[in-house]
């Protein structure tokens, strides 16, 4: 059985035929390779001895880094890039806005049940929080989608960033209105309401973002 590796994302199909679509991040038929296996000699077995030995940087040559920049700005920026993509910085630092997210949209919830203002207050502090990371996530983002999977033009992609805007968008919004109106978990009105099913789609854009993102990075 043949051995067919995406050129997106790297997930690797056994068959005759590679899948239409890859099922990780949705990279076309045409996107796959076929992956010829040959038998190794001795000097093969010993040079791949030493490769196991050596660390690997997690940056592959083909990431579309260019060629070295003229200019110390862009020196420094492609430097930063490659550090991102060595480092994961995306998947680290989009950790932390996912975690808070559900912790700041159950104090609201338990605020409106129980009255207690100083829940809501916890709750709008842990989403300024988040919205003060998401430009360095939204960035991070870019860069990962543009460098490691080629700025694969994909539904799974497009809804990953629709995802993530979505949440920018809802959580700026929650902070607005909070500044706004501080004790709007308090009132009985339609606007508490609709205060509280802005946080359930901020909520869902996050949970979809990751499940994406988990898919991306395990490669199931």
């Amino acid at each position: 059985m043949k051995k067919w590796r995406c050129s997106v994302c790297g997930y690797i199909h056994e068959g005759d035929e590679p899948p239409e679509k890859c099922p990780v991040c949705g990279a076309d038929k045409s996107l796959f390779e076929e992956i010829i296996e040959e038998a190794p000699t001795e000097q093969q077995e010993s040079s791949n001895s030493e490769e196991k030995m050596t660390p690997v940087s997690g940056i592959s040559k083909d990431m579309g880094l260019g060629p070295e920049p003229k200019t110390l700005f862009g020196r420094i920026y492609q430097f930063k890039v490659q550090m991102m993509l060595k480092h994961h910085a995306h998947p680290v630092s989009v950790h932390i806005p996912n975690g808070v997210l559900p912790i700041s949209f159950a104090l609201m919830i338990l605020s409106t049940l129980t009255g207690i203002t100083s829940l809501a207050t916890a709750a709008h502090i842990n989403m300024v929080f988040v919205v003060l990371t998401l430009p360095f996530v939204l960035f991070s983002g870019y860069i990962e989608w543009q460098k490691r999977y080629k700025g694969l033009r994909s539904s799974r992609f497009i809804t990953k960033i629709i995802c993530a805007l979505i949440v920018t968008v809802t959580s700026l919004l929650l902070v607005l209105w909070w500044v706004i109106d501080p004790g709007i978990l308090q009132t009985s009105s339609l606007a508490r309401i609709a205060y509280l099913f802005i946080g359930l789609i901020m909520l869902a854009a996050a949970v979809i973002a990751g499940l994406i993102g988990g898919k991306l990075v395990f490669k199931d």
